[in-house]
């Protein structure tokens, strides 16, 4: 964790230090309090990239201060989410939306790194214009910084094939320090160095106040990014002997470490799915697992902080590149890609805005997206099916007619959600009352707990039209909830307090009840004694 947690910080464009800050204090403190007992909180990409793009508009002097800042608004952020127990919410973020983040959050980071890894500093500010300036300008790159970080991507990438996968990061970034130094005994300056570490190991940065609405809304961005991340994470890893974990307790543990860290110059920290893997399959089995990770961090700085102070800039660039690579799923990708063209178009919106915008407000275009997708599937989804009573056995499902006819009774039933546009394409379902009269409609509700407004509007004019028809509208199956619903709504005094019948144990038991009250104000004889 060590040289990735350098490199992350690097990311968010400050001291590499800071991202040891992270681990020293962010870890162990989350590990005490997240519901996922093996989660691993620390620095990630996806964090730093949108760190660093919050910081980008800051003079660098001033950043340590607004670092401070920005990482405790998004603690309290992520502290007040898990107060109020909203875990829940994550389930509405796609997967396509999820894919395509990630997957530019990928790119980002290897895209980031080429200035570092090259020896090229670009005039260009934007990733993908500086990327495509640096690759035209091929010419004039340092070749030892590409020696070095070419030497320490190759190594990352080999031996993560093999049985050294577990300390791939810490081989390679050593066979970096080496050739970087060198190359600077043989060409003085051939290699660029990280700036060197404080002399205090932890220090306090006055925090700068001036510029809170500014980086508000970039931390409620990082605060969305960290608490998605720590979802993905507590689905992988799960609990020993559960099924899941409480999702607003790693809120709350989230939280809590970035406050923390905050404090004390740190960079945002969040679940980390490497981290944890590595905790796991190196015999990890209780929070003491990261609490531990964290605090050994503390001594193993003290003991190397003379080789800390030689690693070479392009090591860190070839580090993070590689961590770029393993982060692309080709798996996932095709995966979406093959689902749905909804699902294309969510991971293709979602991948553009990630590497056209900062990153921490792509994150609500994601969350846009994620909404939309949401309720336009809800609404095409949408069935209202007929039920034809069959002597001796289950009743036979098919559409709804489009016309009533005089003297019937009707039964119907909806699928699909009653929310939003769902109802408005529901009511185009419903069939037309038309010059029919003296009929009746059965509508079950079973198993819809509650509704949306808009489905309560279409009820109302439903059950007008059929009583202007001298009609009746009987609902059936309902759900306690949903007839507290239709009290507050003043719907039960028009369709007629003794047409709602509530749902019973007995499956089909209210649709019964129902009809047998319908042929008898029909005063005719019901053709099948049951439904």
């Amino acid at each position: 964790n060590i040289p990735q947690a350098m490199a992350n910080a690097s990311l968010a464009l400050v001291n590499p230090v800071n991202g040891l800050y992270t681990l020293m204090l962010g870890t162990p403190v989350a590990a005490l309090f997240t519901g996922s007992r093996l989660m691993n909180v620390s620095t990630t990409g996806s964090l730093s990239v949108a760190a660093g793009s919050a910081l980008l508009g800051i003079p660098e002097n001033f950043r340590p201060q607004h670092l401070v800042v920005l990482v405790m608004m998004v603690g309290l952020i992520q502290l007040t989410a898990g107060f109020f127990k909203l875990g829940s919410l994550i389930r509405f973020i796609s997967n396509a939306v999820m894919v395509g983040f990630k997957t530019g959050v990928s790119l980002l980071i290897i895209l980031g790194q080429l200035d570092d890894f090259t020896g090229y500093n670009s005039a260009f500010k934007g990733r993908i214009a500086g990327s495509l300036d640096t690759l035209l300008n091929i010419g004039q790159w340092q070749w030892s910084a590409v020696a070095v970080g070419g030497l320490v991507l190759v190594l990352i990438l080999i031996l993560l094939r093999t049985r050294y996968a577990k300390v791939a990061y810490v081989i390679a970034l050593s066979a970096g320090i080496v050739l970087g130094v060198i190359l600077n005994a043989v060409i003085p300056g051939a290699v660029e160095m990280i700036p060197p570490l404080p002399d205090k190991l932890f220090t306090f940065a006055r925090p700068e106040l001036g510029y809170m609405p500014v980086l508000l809304p970039s931390a409620l961005g990082i605060a969305i990014i960290g608490l998605i991340q720590g979802a993905g994470v507590a689905q992988s890893f799960p609990n020993p002997g559960s099924h899941g974990s409480d999702i607003s307790r790693d809120f709350l543990g989230q939280g809590a470490s970035n406050l923390v860290a905050g404090l004390f110059s740190g960079i945002p920290g969040g679940g980390s799915m490497p981290g944890t893997a590595l905790v796991v399959s190196t015999g990890g089995r209780t929070r003491w697992a990261n609490i531990f990770a964290g605090l050994l961090v503390i001594p193993l700085v003290f003991l190397l902080h003379s080789l800390i102070d030689l690693v070479p800039l392009p090591a860190l660039g070839g580090l993070l590149i590689a961590i770029g690579i393993q982060s692309l799923r080709p798996g996932a990708i095709r995966v979406v890609w093959v689902t749905s063209l909804p699902s294309r178009v969510a991971m293709g919106m979602t991948l553009a805005s990630t590497l056209i915008m900062p990153l921490q407000y792509a994150v609500f275009v994601g969350v846009a997206i994620s909404i939309m997708l949401h309720v336009l599937q809800s609404s095409a989804r949408v069935r209202l099916v007929e039920f034809l009573p069959v002597e001796g056995g289950f009743p036979v499902e098919q559409d709804a007619p489009q016309r009533l006819e005089s003297e019937t009774v009707t039964i119907l039933m909806p699928y699909g959600d009653l929310f939003f546009a769902a109802a408005a394409t529901l009511e185009d379902l419903l069939p037309e009352v038309g010059s029919a009269q003296r009929m009746v409609v059965i509508l079950s509700l079973h198993g819809f707990e509650e509704v949306g407004s808009t489905f309560i509007g279409v009820l109302r004019r439903f059950t007008e039209t059929l009583h202007a028809a001298d009609g009746r509208l009987y609902v059936v199956g309902v759900s306690p909830a949903l007839i507290r619903q239709l009290e507050r709504t003043d719907l039960t005094r028009l369709i007629g307090p003794e047409r709602i019948i509530p749902a019973t144990p007995q499956l089909g038991g209210a649709a019964n009840q129902a009809l047998a009250e319908a042929y008898a104000w029909l005063d005719k004889p019901m053709r099948y004694a049951h439904l």
